[in-house]
């Protein structure tokens, strides 16, 4: 009787460590596709944010359109950034939540500088913000061999 509650008992430590093994690579997967939904996301964003922003200048539309893309994208990564990021890429998360508040920031800046309905040229001079689009790119290359 013993050995077979034994057998039984490690049988069913074995299946429950398999399940959460399951369940690791699962969360790894919904993780990289969250992550690559970011990049796609970003990478949009700084497709169409300096062509726009450029218009918003003298742009009244242009300008109203800024501000949306803009308030789009803050929400986005500040969805990203409270993503529960599995162990194996833990790191990986932390160094896009470090650019993600750079481009907050650099967000920030430009919604202060939409003044009367037009932007500011002078922060147009601001590249840190599509610099750091451009590192996240990298990150989740990164990211996405986990899933390979």
């Amino acid at each position: 009787m013993k050995r077979w509650l034994i057998v039984f008992l490690a049988g069913v430590v074995l299946f429950l460590g398999g399940c959460s093994l399951l369940n690791d690579a699962k969360d790894t997967l919904t993780y990289i596709n969250e992550a690559t939904d970011y990049l796609t996301a970003a990478t949009d964003f700084a497709n169409e944010a300096p062509a726009l922003a450029q218009q918003a200048v003298s742009d009244l539309q242009a300008a109203e359109d800024l501000e949306g893309l803009l308030q789009e994208m803050q929400t986005k990564l500040e969805g990203f950034n409270d993503l529960q990021a599995p162990e194996v890429v833990a790191d990986l998360h932390q160094q896009i939540v470090e650019k993600n508040n750079i481009i907050a920031d650099g967000i920030e800046i430009y919604l202060n500088d939409i003044k009367d309905g037009l932007l500011d040229a002078k922060v147009l001079e601001n590249t840190e913000l599509f610099q750091s689009i451009q590192d996240i790119t990298s990150i989740v290359d990164q990211i996405k061999q986990f899933g390979e």
